[in-house]
């Protein structure tokens, strides 16, 4: 295998983890102030059609990345008076944002579109460009510096070099801001936050905002940068594979990014190998395309050693007298 071939296949990797990565970090706000949030592949999904319709209705990608995060913002308010201000199930509240979304996105996009549930092709104007990094050109001919420069760290649209930078923003909003402070302890011990007069309530709803933007970061990237228009599903439980990478990462920003790029290499992997021959056997393509699920359900059934979550996470709280 020649560097051509690893770099095309890293490249894959970024470019698939990348929806990964955004709503694992949404998650990991969200689940980090003791919200638990099994609704982001319905966030995402809404976002993703959202995105599409107002890309291609208005001819400006911007203005469809603002719809797919209000429309994400709105399934996040739904989440939160749900489950904060109404103290009710939490996962329950996530699945319902599933299946809500799921179902309104083919409705809305087969009422205004006509094309069984999906919106038109996006033209390529009208989507996320990839940018060219300064120097990417000259440097190409350098020997192997030149093509991960040129090929795999250049050439990604705004919305993956965004979703990369929120890691160690992320880091860095949790760890080291008062913010990410009162945040952490509301998801372990919200009556010693409410004690110190600082609001529960408050905190829990700018998490799930949070979770709302980056998620509908996430859906935009998906139907207006790796794809061209909105298709029925087309996240294909990438929100469930996030909340596994969030698991398999223990609620931490910089082990979430490792865990996502290794789901997209799997994902890249399998599509560039069609069939791995492993001398008399071949490995059937079906297999490879099903790993980052495999993947999916070996980590949640707890094989990645123990995994802690916040104390008060998915527990509704009430105010003592």
């Amino acid at each position: 295998m020649d560097l051509a071939v690893i770099i095309q296949v890293l490249d894959s990797s970024i470019r698939l983890s990348t929806p990964l990565l955004l709503a694992c970090l949404a998650g990991l706000f969200s689940e980090r102030a003791g919200i638990f949030d099994i609704g982001l592949e319905g966030k995402m999904l809404i976002s993703a059609f959202a995105s599409a319709a107002f890309a291609f209705t208005t001819g400006n990608v911007w203005i469809g990345l603002m719809a797919g995060i209000g429309a994400s913002l709105a399934l996040s308010a739904i989440h939160g008076l749900a489950s904060i201000t109404f103290r009710g199930n939490q996962l329950i509240s996530g699945v319902a944002l599933n299946f809500l979304a799921s179902g309104l996105t083919v409705l809305i996009a087969q009422n205004w579109f006509k094309q069984g549930g999906r919106t038109p092709t996006i033209p390529e104007e009208q989507r996320f460009q990839d940018i060219t990094l300064p120097f990417a050109d000259a440097l190409r001919d350098v020997p192997v510096f030149g093509p991960i420069y040129s090929d795999l760290i250049s050439g990604h649209s705004a919305l993956a070099y965004i979703a990369f930078l929120m890691v160690p923003l992320t880091w860095w909003v949790l760890f080291r801001t008062r913010f990410g402070l009162r945040l952490r302890a509301v998801g372990e011990a919200p009556d010693a936050v409410d004690t110190a007069g600082v609001s529960v309530i408050g905190l829990r709803f700018a998490a799930v905002g949070t979770c709302g933007v980056l998620c509908g970061i996430a859906g935009a990237y998906l139907a207006t940068s790796l794809q061209a228009g909105f298709v029925k599903e087309m996240t294909a439980g990438r929100g469930y594979i996030a909340l596994a990478a969030l698991i398999f990462a223990k609620w931490r920003p910089w082990y979430a990014l490792m865990a996502c790029l290794l789901f997209g290499f799997l994902q890249a992997v399998a599509l560039r190998f069609q069939n791995i021959r492993l001398g008399d056997f071949v490995i059937p393509v079906q297999l490879m395309e099903a790993l980052p699920y495999i993947l999916t359900v070996v980590i949640l059934a707890g094989f990645v050693g123990k995994a802690i979550p916040p104390r008060a996470g998915g527990e509704p709280y009430v105010k003592e007298r």
